[in-house]
């Protein structure tokens, strides 16, 4: 059998159900792993080993009375930091919380619960999840299994580098302007930013309550399937959660690409913002791995992304301020120097600012919606960049922004991460799906045969 960290969700249950390995086996097998190379990664903030068995006891013992709760009965998950664990703190990588303990569960840690999965413990964030790769927290940053010299991406860095190292097949991760997808780029897996309300926001702390979203991270497509149909679902205290009976989420997994129309935002990366040689010849051979799989890809366009990300900022500082003003005005120097720089802006924003991005917001979102008229769904980049190096401050902060992510935060279409390669510094290239409103069946389907016919989702970082 392969070895335990490296199975799958669904591998995982297929091994639960011949009686080859249990949740207790698979439980401890994991701890030990991350007690061996979480050191070098930092992707845990808070473990939860006692918390973690108790569930795996609990999974097996119902195994063993014929009860089964789905295909992420026992299975391990790691939750990003800025989401409640009932009794586990939830500090946002943060000094301004770092006494903080969640009374009750998010609504997806219920979600997890309900589904028989089994917690391991909190995962590293970048600061509110805005501020970093940060030195200057209680919490060292995350660190990319591929060359822990380089940073994971953000701000669900603790995710990407936990489920690409093998330490957990699931994490949970949020998204406001790329934050699930930058670490599934970074870390060579699958993230995905479901459709805006599909995934209850109750229970995590917000950055900004018109784009923020939950979502999945995995090493596979049918994984992130399953991850999603586990969370996902209405909540009426959800403010933006949307009532939607979309579902069955992996149904088309294996329908494969054939006539399938796709529309390849080319000049993202080719124009607007220039991407590193490598990623552009790897998105290149994306689309010529989905024509021979049989898939139409013409390019397409649409407005600018500096247009996307002056959107993006203003609507996110705003709402981050109105959020963070308190802490910020009585406490300041409890944030770190980049989640403070990224939050103070919002201070200088007007109703006329917010107002005008809000309103060119909707204009932007009619001209994804007028492309979906004509294809399935759209590919792009994801980061123009492999990761930099963590303590690179200025190549970092040159190399963050350059990305084509934020777009889909502002129209709430849901968008999905994977690996497009590797460059020749051995870290992961990577490329972006993108379809219809609550569609996310097909992103996944396409996603699905582009993994198929590379097999990127087999290599493995050199982390042991």
């Amino acid at each position: 059998m392969t070895e335990p960290h490296w199975l799958t969700a669904g591998e995982i249950a297929q091994a639960f159900a011949a009686r080859t390995l249990s949740p207790v086996e698979l439980t401890n097998a994991l701890l030990a792993r991350i007690e061996a190379i979480d050191p070098k990664l930092n992707a845990f903030i808070r473990i939860d080993p006692e918390g973690a068995m108790a569930a795996a006891m609990a999974a097996e013992a119902e195994m063993a009375a014929g009860r089964v709760r789905g295909p992420l009965h026992g299975v391990p998950v790691g939750v990003k930091d800025i989401i409640d664990v009932s009794g586990l703190p939830t500090t946002a990588h943060s000094k301004v919380l770092v006494d903080n303990i969640a009374k009750s569960d998010a609504v997806v840690t219920q979600k997890l619960r309900q589904a028989g999965a089994v917690i391991l413990g909190k995962l590293s964030t970048h600061e509110f999840a805005i501020g970093g790769p940060s030195f200057d927290l209680p919490f060292p940053p995350a660190r990319n299994p591929w060359n822990p010299d380089h940073h994971p991406g953000g701000s669900s860095s603790g995710s990407g580098a936990g489920v690409a190292a093998g330490l957990f097949p699931l994490a949970l991760g949020t998204d406001t302007g790329g934050s699930v997808r930058n670490p599934a780029s970074a870390c060579g897996i699958v993230g995905l930013k479901a459709t805006y309300g599909l995934v209850s926001r109750r229970g995590v702390f917000p950055l900004s309550f018109t784009l923020d979203h939950v979502g999945p991270l995995t090493r596979t497509v049918a994984d992130n399937a399953l991850l999603l149909e586990a969370i996902a679902g209405y909540d009426p205290e959800d403010p933006g959660s949307a009532a939607t009976p979309a579902r069955h989420f992996g149904r088309l997994l294996d329908a494969g690409v054939r006539d399938l129309r796709i529309g390849f935002i080319r000049h993202f990366h080719e124009r607007d913002v220039p991407a590193h040689p490598e990623v552009a010849a790897a998105l290149e051979d994306v689309a010529r791995v989905l024509q021979a799989e049989g898939a139409q890809v013409h390019s397409v366009t649409l407005p600018t992304l500096n247009e996307f990300a002056g959107i993006n900022r203003v609507i996110l500082c705003s709402e981050a301020w109105s959020i963070h003003a308190p802490w910020l005005r009585e406490r300041p120097g409890d944030y770190g120097q980049l989640a403070r720089q990224r939050l103070l802006p919002g201070a200088f924003m007007t109703a006329g600012d917010y107002v005008g991005a809000q309103r060119r917001r909707k204009e932007v979102i009619a001209a994804v919606e007028d492309l979906f008229q004509s294809y399935d769904v759209l590919m792009c980049a994801s980061s123009m960049d492999p990761a930099s190096r963590i303590e690179d401050a200025v190549e970092t902060g040159r190399t963050y922004s350059r990305q084509a992510r934020t777009p889909f935060n502002v129209t709430g279409h849901p968008a999905l991460a994977m690996m497009s390669g590797l460059a020749s510094t051995g870290l992961p290239t990577s490329v972006q799906f993108v379809g219809r409103y609550f569609d996310e069946a097909t992103v996944l389907r396409v996603a699905a045969a582009y993994e198929r016919a590379t097999g990127w989702h087999k290599k493995k970082p050199p982390i042991g």
